[in-house]
């Protein structure tokens, strides 16, 4: 019997896709910079272009530590890049500790090398450096411990990543290793097919060796260029989760898809309000660098925890990155962060998982930014701060600060939650049930004198049918 392909290469048909419900359901998923921009370990990921930018602080920093780029090129830190120490069981436990319902590891960032077996290169992780096949073994040890795998491509970038080494003599010109920083193109030209064949059939060979259920694109796919090749992709991964019988999602960034053909996400930043769709946010753990650099600047348990009930709220998930160091440890300051979100999630994990947004996100007065790059541009959550989700029978009221006393949740009046639909109060953590009472002002909780948990807190309000 032939087989009959449900999407086909256009948007009309792409559009028939639905948010898989385990992407609905997970919030929370882990990202991973791993490659050979960890082992400079200085500035950021894109450490490969902006060595050969002549005038740079990683241009100085390589002349000065390595030579010049004739003699010392980035393909010399792969012999570097060893992995000795890499484990993915302990990266997914610790990944699962954290919370995690999915992990993302990069399987090809700007640089041109891949963190997987490819038969399209020569340059990847299964033959050099490490000399094994990581991305293969994340998906394994994921799928082993219960995690959904996904992976992330960000080839397009390529195009033009080493461009500014061809402008001073580096080994960017050597005709021996163009097959890595090639093609170099300066980066307002549009990719040519040959490139944009190759970068399809690059997408299409991770689709159907690792059977990812989330395929993460990083922002130049927006290139007009790319759009037929766009669609072809999205038909081939659509058709493929549909054989395999699971639920695929692809992630893009600003308008490289038409709404509801696949889920937007915003690098480092937000949405401002509730969206009737479901985004994500992709952000670091750090401030500075996606990639392990010798001085990272991390943001604090309580900031990450803030940002996860805020975008859950509004209809979305939340996908942090960790950078592992070239050995294949991750530093010993992100593992700390990770668990104390974990220990967070265990007591609190119930108003974030499998929940829904109610009818208005929250309250408060700290407004978030809206857009990319601005998820450290708002102030501290106050106790002010609340954040709605719902599942069925029940509201949870985040409150991302610890009031004195008795909270006011102002947006919870007689007129949007008749006190006749309240079976009671409780507090995620806390035994027992809290006293309330309703006035115009809104739902009034007396709160405990104790904490249960650090961050933010979590009210449980089970609600009669009405």
């Amino acid at each position: 019997m032939t087989k009959v392909n449900r999407y086909e290469a256009s948007w009309e048909s792409l559009a028939r896709w639905e948010v898989p419900k385990w992407y609905l359901d997970a919030k929370f998923g882990i990202f991973i910079h791993w490659g050979v921009y960890s082992v400079p370990a200085f500035g950021n990921e894109w450490y490969p272009r902006n060595m050969y930018r002549q005038g740079t602080p990683e241009f100085e920093h390589h002349v000065a530590t390595y030579g010049p780029q004739s003699q010392f090129g980035y393909k010399d830190f792969i012999p570097m890049f060893g992995g000795e120490r890499f484990d993915p069981h302990e990266w997914i436990a610790l990944f699962s500790e954290a919370g995690a319902r999915y992990v993302v590891p990069v399987a090809e960032h700007h640089d041109g090398f891949a963190m997987y077996a490819t038969e399209r290169s020569r340059w990847h992780a299964a033959r050099l450096g490490p000399r094994r096949d990581v991305v293969g073994e994340i998906a394994q040890a994921a799928r082993e411990h219960g995690l959904v795998f996904g992976l992330s491509s960000h080839r397009a970038e390529h195009w033009w990543f080493f461009h500014p080494g061809t402008e001073f003599d580096s080994d960017v010109r050597d005709a021996e290793y163009a097959d890595l920083y090639g093609p170099a193109q300066p980066e307002d030209t549009q990719p040519n097919e040959e490139f944009l064949e190759d970068w399809l059939a690059r997408c299409i060979e991770l689709v159907d060796r690792y059977r990812p259920q989330l395929f993460w694109f990083d922002w130049w796919i927006e290139q007009p260029a790319f759009k037929p090749y766009l669609q072809r992709f999205a038909a081939h991964y659509y058709n493929r989760g549909e054989e395999w019988g699971l639920g695929v999602a692809i992630n893009y960034k600003h308008d490289a898809f038409p709404e509801g053909t696949a889920v937007l996400d915003i690098e480092r930043g937000q949405l401002g309000d509730l969206k009737p769709f479901f985004w994500q946010t992709d952000t670091s753990i750090s401030n500075n660098s996606w990639g392990y650099v010798q001085h990272q600047e991390y943001k604090t348990p309580t900031h990450i925890i803030g940002d996860l009930v805020d975008i859950v709220s509004k209809n979305g998930a939340l996908l942090l990155n960790v950078g592992p160091r070239p050995d294949g440890t991750i530093p010993e300051r992100e593992q700390e962060i990770l668990r104390e979100i974990g220990r967070w999630l265990q007591v609190n994990g119930e108003a974030i998982y499998e929940t829904r947004p109610w009818r208005r996100y929250g309250e408060g007065p700290t407004q978030v930014v809206e857009g990319q790059f601005s998820d450290t541009k708002r102030r501290p959550f106050t106790a002010e701060d609340v954040r709605f989700t719902t599942r069925p029978g029940r509201l949870y009221a985040i409150l991302l600060g610890w009031p004195a006393g008795e909270t006011v949740i102002s947006s919870l009046g007689p007129g949007e939650l008749p006190a006749e639909r309240i079976v009671r109060v409780e507090l995620l953590g806390h035994p027992g049930e809290l006293e309330w009472a309703q006035d115009d002002a809104g739902l009034r909780v007396r709160m405990p004198s104790h904490r249960p948990c650090d961050h933010a807190y979590a009210l449980r309000i089970t609600l009669r049918e009405g």
